[in-house]
């Protein structure tokens, strides 16, 4: 059998173990929109507009300022899917106490600092005066959960570093079953309004940060060992964490400008053209519940063959994480090609909204296909902690992405889309650049 043949054999073989870590983190992705479905349900029936504003204006607030602090979650799995692969259970143990103090600590932070952030926040947001005060109401209430919150993204990650998604699965069914259960009690039978889907939100972000203490109490129980105070309470023992966070977090900012900044360029064009981009933003939404599967599942993968210094699997968990979800992205360009016309009609009735953006459906026809291989590879560096790189593919395509959307505004909205699609593939280009520069060097198997 040839060295080729071998290969591509090894790494269907790899294929099931790939499926069986993504499944459950895309079933996950799924029910996230269910949520706030039902959140718009159920304030969109009360009497008043102004409290689905105010829930809306606070929702994408805290969206934008919890993902700020996602590094939580993807800083904890790599380094854990690492020291696992090392058989290091020692530091596997407190990973998961460092992660939470750490989240702990930023989380009454928060809530300190609380006034002073929601009012940056929705004066940015700039709502009219009746919603923004429901919303500033709303926000107060949700603040208060961002331990919770931020505890849980620790959790999320230590389980998906030990290659349990399960885990993930069913704490976020928790997280929303709670929270859509408490929501049509609340509102519904309490008659209570914005404020009652705030506390709703908050009581499920607790009930799952409990359910997921009890579930690493018990995980830890077979680990063995014990937690030792100069590791939890020395600085110098975070300085690994630290640095991976840092340049997560200096990452996910850059992320949140670019996008943020497409948002409101769409804007400044008009009404329209803006609730057209929005609605093709749930395009890229779709495709990324798959992606994001893949690419969880590389983490946990890779990170553990790391920790092993086995480069032939790291390699293979890498193929096969490329083979699926480039045949998720191709199915995905496919149903826009065939489908996007009708998929545009289901998310809005405006007329002027829908031939707007069926204007632009080619650039999501494209984008698939161009974005999976960020999704894929910031997996394969969040695993092997190359968090610099990361960082420096967002920068890179920053710098490309500004000036040519400055270059082409006389494209109007296509113009735009240009500019964005560009900033996502030089973003690829970086990555797969020091992919293969790392495979040839660091990344290798040695004699």
């Amino acid at each position: 059998m040839s060295t080729s043949t071998s290969t591509f054999t090894s790494t269907l073989e790899r294929l099931p173990r790939i499926a069986g870590l993504a499944w459950p983190i895309i079933l996950s992705n799924i029910t996230v929109p269910l949520l706030g479905l039902v959140d718009t349900a159920v304030v969109g029936h009360l009497p008043d507009s102004r409290y689905l504003a105010g829930v809306t204006l606070g929702a994408t607030l805290f969206g934008f300022l919890y993902w700020g602090f996602g590094f939580l979650r993807m800083g904890t799995t790599g380094l854990t899917s690492q020291a696992m692969g090392r058989e290091r259970d020692d530091q596997v143990r407190h990973l998961l106490g460092q992660s939470l103090l750490l989240a702990g600590g930023i989380g009454l932070a928060l809530i300190l600092l609380g006034d002073p952030l929601i009012a940056l926040g929705l004066w940015l947001l700039d709502g009219s005066p009746e919603a923004t005060g429901l919303a500033e109401s709303y926000a107060a209430i949700r603040l208060l959960s961002a331990p919770a919150v931020l505890a849980n993204y620790a959790i999320l990650g230590w389980f998906l570093g030990q290659q349990n998604s399960r885990v993930t699965l069913l704490l976020l069914l928790t997280n929303n079953g709670v929270n859509i259960v408490l929501d049509v009690l609340f509102v519904v039978g309490l008659d209570m309004t914005s404020d009652g889907v705030a506390w709703a939100t908050v009581i499920a972000d607790y009930t799952t940060a409990a359910l997921g203490l009890w579930l690493c109490r018990r995980r830890l129980g077979r680990l063995g060992g014990h937690f030792e105070r100069a590791r939890l309470l020395t600085i110098g023992a975070y300085r690994e964490l630290f640095s991976v966070n840092a340049n997560l977090f200096v990452r996910t900012l850059g992320l949140l400008f670019a996008q943020a900044f497409f948002t409101a360029q769409g804007a400044s064009q008009g009404d329209t053209v803006l609730a057209a981009n929005a609605v093709l933003l749930q395009f890229i939404m779709l495709t990324s519940y798959g992606l994001d599967g893949f690419a969880n599942a590389a983490e946990a993968l890779t990170g553990h063959a790391i920790g092993r210094r086995r480069f032939d699997d790291f390699a293979l968990s890498v193929r096969a994480a490329a083979l699926c979800s480039l045949a998720t992205a191709a199915l995905a360009s496919l149903a826009f090609a065939l489908g996007g016309n009708a998929l545009i009609a289901l998310l809005t009735g405006l007329p002027e909204v829908r031939a707007t953006a069926a204007q632009f459906l080619p650039w999501m026809v494209a984008m698939p296909l161009i974005a999976v291989w960020s999704y894929l590879l910031d997996g394969v560096f969040i695993g092997a902690t190359a968090i610099a790189e990361m960082r420096n593919s967002i920068f890179i395509g920053l710098a490309v992405y500004l000036p040519l959307w400055w270059l082409t505004q006389g494209l109007g909205n296509h113009g735009l889309w240009l500019a964005f699609t560009t900033f996502t593939a030089v973003r690829s280009a970086v990555l797969v650049t020091y992919y293969l520069r790392y495979r040839s060097t660091r990344w290798r198997d040695t004699a």
